[in-house]
C-alpha cells in the first residue's frame, strides 16, 4: 500500500506563507499524477491542486496565483507553496494521488494549516 506523509503545516497570520511537503513511499512516484486536497471544519474535502509526473499543474480557482504545486521525483516528494494566505485557507491539508476518492485510496493524517490573526 502506497503511503504519503504530509508535513509543514502550522499557524500563520493572514498574508503569510507556508510550504507543505508530501513524502511518498512508492517507487513509481514519477509516474503518478499527484494532488493536494484540503478539508475545512464542517466542509467536504476539496481538491486544491494537482500535478502530473512531468509537471503539468492545475489549481482550484480560489488558490490560483497564491499557491504553487511542485514535485521532486528523485526525492519522491511533492510540495505546496502557499503565499498570501487567507482565513478561508484554514483546513487540514492532505496529499494523495489524483482522483483518490474515486480510486478508493486511503488517507493519511494530513497537516493542519491555521490562518489566524
Amino acid at each position: 500500500q502506497v503511503q504519503f506523509v504530509e508535513s509543514g503545516g502550522g499557524l500563520v497570520h493572514p498574508g503569510g506563507s507556508l510550504k507543505l511537503s508530501c513524502a511518498a513511499s512508492t517507487t513509481f512516484f514519477r509516474l503518478v499524477k499527484m494532488a493536494w486536497y484540503r478539508q475545512a471544519p464542517g466542509k467536504q474535502r476539496e481538491l486544491v491542486a494537482s500535478i502530473t509526473g512531468d509537471g503539468t499543474t492545475t489549481y482550484t480557482d480560489s488558490v490560483k496565483g497564491r499557491f504553487t504545486i511542485g514535485r521532486d521525483n528523485a526525492k519522491k516528494t511533492m510540495y505546496l507553496q502557499m503565499n498570501s494566505l487567507k482565513f478561508e485557507d484554514t483546513a487540514v491539508y492532505y496529499c494523495n494521488t489524483d482522483r483518490a476518492d474515486q480510486l478508493g485510496r486511503s488517507w493519511g493524517q494530513g497537516t493542519q494549516v491555521t490562518v489566524s490573526s
